[in-house]
Parts: C-alpha cells; structure tokens; sequence
C-alpha cells in the first residue's frame, strides 16, 4: 500500500494506439505494446504536465523458424533482423544475448520510442496524445530505438535527455523545445554506456549542471572499512550550452558500503531547486534474481555546489506497489520495480512520475514536508 494519498497508474499498455506508431506498416509482423513507462514529465505553457512516455513496441513472436528476430530502423524503415536462435539466450522477454563473443552482445525484441501524453495540471487526467509529435529513430545511432526521456526546463527552453540506442554507440542525446511540445534533435552530448542524464532545472554560476552516470564492468576499489562502495554511482557534469559537457571532478551520490538496498545507483528525476537546494530523485537496486529491486530514493544538494549532498533520507521515497499494477497482473514480466523519471512543482507538493515495472507510468503526489533538511 502506497504512503502516499495520490498515488496511482495514469497510462499502461492498454491506452496506446499502435495504429498510429511510427512502426505501423512497416513490419511483417505483430507488435504489441510490452511497456509504456518511464515518463519524462515537464509542466507546458498552458499549465497541463506533459509525459514524455517510452513505449517499448514488441514481437509477439520473436523466435519463429528456428530464429530469434530484433526490429531495427535502416533508412527511414523498420526490419526484422533474424539471428539463429541457437547462438542467442532468449529467457528475457525484452532482449537475447548473444553467444560467441569476449564481450556482452545483445539485440532487442522490441523498439522504443517516445509518445507525448498530455495531462491535467494535477497529472491526474489524460487530456490528449499526441501521436503527431511522436520522437523515433532518425538516424543510426538510435537504429534500435531512443529511451528513457527526461525533461528539464532551463529558462525558457526546454531540454530532454535520452538515451539512443545502436551498434555504434549506447550514448545520451538531446532535443531541445521552445513549448515543451514540439522538440528538435539537437546531437550526440554523451557517448557510450552513459545513462541517467539529468539536467538541473536552473543555472548554477552561469553554467549548466547534470548529474550522470557511467557504466563499465570495472570499478576500483576504496579502501577496506569505507563508508563507499564500488560501482555504479551518479557524477556531475557542466556545460556552457548544454551541447558540450566537462565531467566534474568531484563525485556526486555514491552508493553507501552499509546497505545492499543501494549496491547500483543511478539518477531519477532532474534536480528541481527548493528552498534547502537542489532536490533530486534516485534509485537504488537490490540485488535480486535478473534485474533486482529497484527504489526511489531522494537527497537535497547544495544550491551553490551540487557536490555538496545536505541530506538523504533514511529509506526509500518510493517502492513497487502490487496493488496499482494488480488490474494489468496479466501483462506483468517484471516485479520490485519502480523508476522515477519526473518532477514538477505543484506549490505544497511535487507531481512525480514514474515507470512502474517496465509496464506504466505511475502518478504520485508527495508533499514537499517528505524532504526535510
């Protein structure tokens, strides 16, 4: 049971319209909806929110005549790449590694792409999709699909990070909007395996800041009886324009050695700056089983150096609820996760959206009292 009085799924599978995906006709195949998730969120001109949402397009039946098949984008089309299912693991319904190599190689099952949701001013209520102003690959570095939308608004423009996904490169890359509705392509701003790109929702000494977070299977070790521990953590970057970005030298958030709850950690939703500094949303993972069991965490950071983290709170700010996903059980692949992606200030409290279980987009209202310093 959610702690939370407004706390529910605002958009699942159900309520997307593959009729009108950027893949309808393409493919001789049927797709289905696996996820709608992880939504970008940002407030538009009007006052309505708006979710940039990931909807994960799928195979209905990936392995046929002996193969395992990707959907990838080539020139302007959609195709089926078909590899021997032999050389492939195939037990995850959203991807299949491949055999053979010194390293991971793995293909997609479905594509992503992203699908504008306009909402009340209190998220509460689907006002319009917006179909028409769909962002899908266009180019090869995003042939397998374009990610995890999230939205900052600096100014008067407004910036969404992504993550594009190809062979070439599993790299960030950044549109830019005057409305919050209408987004252009603007490049490539980190390259491979840097996730979780978030811009502050404000200058900092006349530059742009983000956190981020690289990936590797090596990280160095601290020092026996450390407060830290090894691995995935969020950094800091800074930009003159929001194109070019210098990592920062100091650290960001890292992962305390006392608790399992936080052994991998990564960004969440874009610092917002409140009265105590900058609030930031993260997720923690548990180990467990595949995927583990993801958290929401929260911690305010310094206004002036983000560096600086002023307090976190004790345990998480958000976890899975069985109870919201329970009228969707039928379509769960996934359990113990929850993913928050989106802010918006709403005067006493924050809409936060989330992706639930790889599946829907989750709608909480938390008041700012949860974050005290």
């Amino acid at each position: 049971m959610s702690r939370f009085a407004t706390d529910r799924l605002i958009f699942a599978p159900g309520d997307v319209d593959l009729s009108r995906s950027p893949l309808a006709g393409h493919l001789d195949a049927e797709t289905y909806v696996l996820g709608a998730f992880n939504p970008g969120l940002t407030r538009l001109p009007n006052g309505n929110l708006l979710m940039m949402v990931r909807v994960a397009e799928a195979l209905r039946e990936p392995i046929r005549e002996g193969h395992v098949h990707a959907i990838r984008w080539s020139d302007g089309r959609y195709q089926l790449d078909p590899w021997p299912v032999d050389q492939a693991d195939t037990s995850d319904p959203r991807k299949f590694m491949l055999h053979g190599g010194g390293w991971k190689v793995m293909a997609l099952t479905s594509l992503s792409w992203l699908l504008p949701v306009e909402l009340s001013a209190d998220g509460l209520e689907v006002v319009a999709v917006h179909y028409d102003r769909a962002i899908a690959p266009e180019n090869d570095l995003q042939c397998y699909g374009v990610e995890d939308a999230r939205i900052s608004k600096v100014g008067n423009r407004w910036l969404m990070t992504t993550c594009s996904v190809s062979p070439e490169r599993h790299s960030t890359t950044l549109y830019s909007s005057d409305n919050g509705l209408d987004w252009r392509f603007e490049d490539v701003v980190l390259d491979h395996q840097n996730k979780d790109m978030l811009i502050f929702e404000g200058l900092i000494g006349g530059q742009y800041w983000a956190q981020t977070r690289p990936l590797g299977d090596l990280y160095f070790a601290y020092p026996p009886g450390s407060e830290w521990r090894a691995g995935p953590s969020i950094n800091l970057a800074t930009s003159p324009d929001a194109l070019h970005w210098k990592p920062h030298r100091k650290p960001g958030i890292r992962p305390q050695s006392g608790t399992v709850a936080t052994a991998r950690i990564g960004g969440g939703a874009p610092p917002i700056l409140t009265k105590d500094g900058w609030l930031t949303l993260w997720h923690g993972v548990e180990p467990h089983e595949i995927v583990g069991i993801y958290r929401t965490y929260w911690s305010i950071l310094d206004r002036d150096d983000p560096a600086c983290v002023i307090a976190t709170g004790e345990g998480p700010l958000l976890e899975a609820d069985p109870e919201l996903t329970r009228p969707i059980e039928h379509l769960m692949y996934l359990r113990d996760v929850v993913f928050t992606t989106g802010i918006a200030d709403a005067g006493d409290h924050v809409v936060v959206a989330s992706g639930e279980a790889d599946l829907a987009c989750r709608i909480t209202h938390i008041p700012k009292s949860a974050f005290p310093t």
